[in-house]
This record gives C-alpha cells, structure tokens and sequence, in this order.
C-alpha cells in the first residue's frame, strides 16, 4: 500500500492524489492540476479529501458517479482496511459518547466517539494516519478503542453538535441542582411543578430548545414527544410514521425545556394538571416558515408535550404528489366539482385525510367561492379559508359551529370530524340546502363509513340523497429513490395481498437498500394509497335498513372501486414501496 501520509501521520494530499490516480478513481492531469494551483502548509490546514470532493470530478471507475466526499471516504477506509462508519446522529447515545473525552481533546484530534460500551469504545476518524490518541485513550479509559473511519464533514459537524448540546443539558441540569437540590422522587418532582419556578429562561434551556427544533427539522420529523420519566426524560422524533429515540435529559431540565416550548406556544405555565393545547410558528435552517401545534398531558412525572410539526409545502403539492393516479384524480376532480353534497375521507388518525382534504380545499379555494372550516384543532392556517376552533367548554362543538357557518354564505363547508348524530344531522341539513360538505370519519375503509352513518342515526334515505362518495386512505412508506433497488418479487406475499383480484405479479419490484440520504432506513417519505367509492346508483339501491357491509364492498369492487390493497399492490408494481409496507396499513377482507 503506498504511503499516504507525511512524517506526522497526517494525510497529504500529493500522496492522496497519486494514489487515487494510481487506482484508476482520478485523471492523471486533473489530479495534476490541482496539485499546481493548491497551496501547502498555510495557518488553516483543508483534509485533502474535502479539498478533492470540491471539484466534483466524475469517478473514473464510474464515470457516470461524482467523486463525492461520502465515496472518498470509503475508499479512505478501504485503503487503511478500517471499518467505513456512517454517523446517524439519532442512532448516537450523546451522552454517553461526549462523556468519553473532553471537547479540547476531541477538536486537536478531529476525533468523535460513535459507540461507547461497557468494555469497548468505537471512535471515529478522518485521519486514519494518526493513532497516538488510541493509546492516549485506552490507558485512560481502560477500555478497547476500535478506530473507524467517518466522513470528515460528519466528525466536524457532529462534534460541534453533540457537545454544545451536552453542555448545556449539563448547564441546565447544574442550575437546577443548585436551585432545587437533587430530584429524589415523584412528591417532589410534582412539588417542583406546582412551584412553577423551574427557569426556562436559562440560556441552556433555550439553547437545547433552538438545538431540539432545528434537529427535528432537518431530520424530517413530523412529531417530537417529551417524555418525563422518574429520573431521565426521553426525547423521540417519529419520522415517516416510525418512532425513534433521540435523546435523553435529566427529568429536571426536561421540565424546564417544556416550560420554555410552553412559554413560546403562549400556555400557562403554571397549569399542570389539565391538558393544554397551544401552537408557535419558527423558522426551519433554511428559513422557511413552519407551524408546531403543541400539545401537553399531565403523567405520572410531570407533562408529557407532544409537538406536531406541519410542512408547509403540504398545501403546495398537487394530487399525484399525495399518492393519486391519474384515473382517482379524475374521479376525485369530478366528485369535487359537485355544487351540493357530502365527501368523505375516512381512514385511522394519521392517515393523511387533513393533507387530503387541505389540498382539496385549496383547489377549490377561488376568489369567487367562501370555505368555511370548523376544526378541532386547526391543524394549518390557511389564508384563503374562514376557519374556526371548536372550543368545548364554551358549548362551541362541531355541530354548533356548522349551524354558525350555515349562517356565513358558505359555498363549501369542511367540518373536521363526524362523531355524533348532531354534527352528522348538520352535515346532512348543509348539504340539502345547496352546500358541498367535506368531513372525516375513522372507519377502517370506505364502504364502512356508509354504515357507520347509519349507526349514529342518519336514515339510509338521507345518506343516499347527499353523499357524493367516500375516499378510504392510508399512508405507506416510500422506497428511497437514491437507493432502491429492483429484486424478486416475494409471490408468496404478492398472492396474499391480492388474492381476492387474482393480480399477477410484476417480473419485478423495488427492495430498501439502506444509504446516507434515507439514514440507512431504506425509505424516504410517505405516499397515500387510496380507494375511492362514489356513490353510484347501483349502491344506492344496496343502502337501506339491513345494508349488508360485505354486500356493499362487492358492489362497490364491481362498480370500479379499487380496494387498499389493490391500490398498494399496483404502487409496489411501480416501485413506490414494499408488500411489506403496505400489508402493514392496509385492512384485510375476505369475501
């Protein structure tokens, strides 16, 4: 292996250059080049890897791939046959591994702890050259020290990250000591509480704040939950429909830290018994406005708040963005365009039916027609709607505040749920009287919302003269598009999903492969699968007194309707997503 290194271990880059020619990954006259204009020495030293990363040569192996500093770090490791890590920071126990060494002592070394274990510590470098640390450590440490090779933008990003959060989780969690002493159990954690002094002020409370939305945001959460436990609160993302543990703080600074979101969603913060609602507005890294809705619970250590992140580009994307083929977007565009009546979308909570129904409205939101909503809570605040909040300890409920808009010259009405006989009666009178009504109900399918109107007591004979059609939802995960790749289908699992529509399988289908822009996970993002129901005259004569459901879901198959899992099915086929993923969502029916 030719030496890549100078005197003091360190890369150089006229060693790295002639190596990378000499594997066939640079053109000779390029790396020549480079070699003429760059400076040596010089007070701020570049990794030579950055430095060739920045020129965005084509990897000579693969013309077709840019040399990326991602590749050259791999091919780094493959050179020093050291393990290639990827840093994914949700998978790193901050604490833990910041605990490991100082910061002074990680910065001289551009050296960041990844894993640290009982016996074993895995350190990540980006000079594999330089190995006087290792002994340094694993006489202090006592423990094995497995060097990896990482991306050195990674360990610079990272180590910065990691320990200005650590210190200020460990600031906050120092001036709370010296206000309150130590935490020793519930009676005095809820004491705390009800002192409502705990300072969420403090420059390291608002510093892990700032740290905690930012992070969220550019890991593409939809939730962040604040947990409080007896000694440590958990911090989790959920991230495209999956829960992820993110990091742990002392049950002290958690308090403080939701006091502080509480603070800024403009709560009471002294009240901690009852439930709370609240919702702020910031800004993400690249300085694009975006909504949080807060919510806190009252537990057995103190509230738990749960913040639901709102993307505003969710009202910017059309209809196939949200998972529509061509074929349901002409049936939805046909079935909106209705002047009276009732659509509903139905689907189990976090489904996608307020997406679906925020991009329906705003399509239709022109100059000339009022939208009126009444919502609880208001997910999204739009513009170009009227919204209103349901507001239960005043008597405003869903019913209440359609009569209210009934009296505001509507054209079209979005009611946020059915639940009760009063507001589905309401539903029903707005559309007799020349209204086009837009609302949600949990049922598993679409067929089924027919007959859980019925169930809350809207005569068969109403639902026939208003209801337009039904949508059933769900969402999936989809497939990476950086790394997806095609392989086998499982005709197993293909036969399961499709049994009742006898589909034959693709001769191919896209498999998760796992790479650094999905986080290793395989998936990036989510898509509807949808089955559509309008209410045809066929279907109508089915829906009486003694509707039968399974009666009623084959009439609405022979009358087009496509099922979950069918629509599922043919999104796996055109290599969105996995059977897996979508026999995870989808209901199953046996007819």
């Amino acid at each position: 292996m030719a030496q890549l290194t100078d005197k003091s271990g360190r890369l150089d880059l006229g060693a790295v250059l002639e190596a990378l020619v000499a594997d066939g990954r640079v053109d000779a006259e390029q790396a020549s080049t480079l070699m003429a204009v760059s400076v040596p020495g010089g007070s701020k030293r570049e990794h030579p890897l950055v430095l060739i990363a920045r020129h965005g040569w084509a990897d000579q192996l693969h013309p077709s791939r840019q040399l990326t500093l991602e590749e050259l770090s791999r091919w780094l490791a493959a050179r020093f046959q050291m393990p290639y890590y990827t840093i994914d920071p949700l998978k790193v126990d901050v604490p833990a591994v910041t605990a490991v060494m100082s910061y002074a002592y990680a910065q001289r070394f551009n050296i960041l702890a990844v894993e640290a274990r009982a016996d074993e510590v895995m350190i990540a470098t980006d000079e594999p050259g330089v190995t006087e640390w290792q002994v340094e450590l694993e006489r202090i440490l006592s423990k094995r020290i497995t060097p990896v090779v990482a991306n050195p933008e990674d360990i610079g990003r990272y180590l910065l990250e990691f320990y200005s959060l650590s210190r200020s989780v460990i600031g906050a969690s120092q001036d709370q000591q010296q206000k309150f002493g130590g935490v020793q159990n519930l009676e005095q954690l809820m004491e705390m509480g009800r002192s409502g002094k705990l300072e969420a002020n403090d420059q390291h409370v608002v510093n892990i704040v700032d740290w905690l939305l930012q992070y969220a945001f550019s890991q593409r959460a939809s939730d962040i939950h604040l947990e409080p436990r007896r000694e440590q609160g958990n911090i989790r993302f959920r991230i495209d429909g999956v829960m992820h543990q993110v990091y742990q703080v002392p049950a002290t600074v958690m308090a403080a830290v939701t006091s502080r979101i509480k603070i800024l969603g403009r709560m009471d913060v002294s009240e901690k018994r009852r439930p709370q609602d609240g919702r702020l507005k910031t800004r993400t890294p690249l300085g694009d406005e975006v909504e949080l809705r807060l919510s806190t619970m009252p537990t057995a250590f103190g509230e738990k708040m749960v913040m639901r992140i709102f993307d505003p580009e969710v009202l910017v994307k059309d209809f196939s963005a949200l998972g529509f083929s061509r074929e349901e977007m002409g049936h939805w565009e046909r079935l909106i365009a209705e002047p009276n009546g009732i659509i509903l979308v139905t689907g189990p909570t976090g489904s996608g039916k307020t997406t679906t129904l925020y991009t329906t409205l705003k399509s239709l939101a022109q100059p000339e027609v009022n939208v009126c909503t009444v919502e609880d809570p208001i997910e999204l605040i739009e513009p170009s709607f009227n919204q209103m909040q349901v507001q239960h300890n005043i008597g405003l409920d869903f019913a209440s505040g359609v009569r209210t808009l009934l009296r505001q010259d509507p054209d079209i009405i979005m009611v946020g749920e059915i639940r009760d006989f009063e507001t589905a009666e309401m539903a029903v009178q707005a559309a007799l009287t020349g209204h086009l009504v837009f609302s949600t109900l949990h049922t598993n399918d679409a067929p089924t919302a027919i007959t859980r109107l019925m169930e809350v007591g809207i005569p068969p004979y109403l639902i026939n003269a208003t209801v337009l059609g039904v949508l059933g939802q769900r969402l999936v995960r989809t497939l990476c598009p950086h790394c997806k790749q095609p392989g086998e289908v499982d005709e197993e699992l293909w036969h399961s999903l499709v049994a009742p529509w006898k589909a034959p399988a693709p001769e191919q289908v896209q498999h998760p492969v796992g790479c650094l822009e999905c986080r290793q996970t395989g998936y990036m993002g989510r898509v509807g699968i949808y089955e559509m129901m309008p209410l045809t005259s066929a279907l109508k004569r089915l829906i009486h007194t003694d509707s039968d459901i399974e009666q009623l879901r084959r009439e609405a198959i022979k009358e087009g309707m496509k099922p979950l899992r069918l629509n599922g099915a043919q999104k796996v086929a055109a290599g969105l997503t996995t059977l897996e993923e979508v026999i995870k969502v989808a209901p199953s029916h046996h007819d």
